[in-house]
């Protein structure tokens, strides 16, 4: 056996990573947004979930870099799903749109990102 064949008969296939689509949002809050009104349009963002049946996976966090690079942003929420079809759905979906409705007043500026994880 070679040097190669030997590598490939030890590569773990248990730990086979499926990919899966990322949708990353990151949120720059306005200077009149109160943190109540933040906490608002976080307890709506984490009660999509819930109510959209698309998203396999949530998951979000507020920054804490020390490098001083986020140019404002302060909150990233990471939602996955298994396919295209399924971001087609939430986009439009009337839960995601009243989220919106939530967050729109208070935001400055935002950032979208879609990648497939591998």
């Amino acid at each position: 056996m070679n040097r190669t064949d030997n590598a490939k008969s030890n590569t773990p296939t248990a730990n086979k990573i499926t990919e899966q689509l990322r949708h990353v949002v990151l949120f720059k809050f306005t200077e009149a947004s109160t943190s109540a009104d933040i906490q608002k349009v976080e307890a709506a963002f984490i009660d999509l979930p819930s109510k959209i049946k698309e998203i396999k996976k949530f998951e979000w966090g507020l920054n804490n870099s020390p490098e001083g690079l986020n140019k404002g942003f302060t909150h990233c929420f990471f939602v996955t799903f298994n396919s295209e079809e399924e971001r087609s759905i939430y986009l439009p979906h009337p839960a995601h749109i009243a989220f919106v409705n939530v967050l729109s007043s208070h935001l400055e500026d935002v950032l979208v990102l879609d990648y497939w994880a591998k």
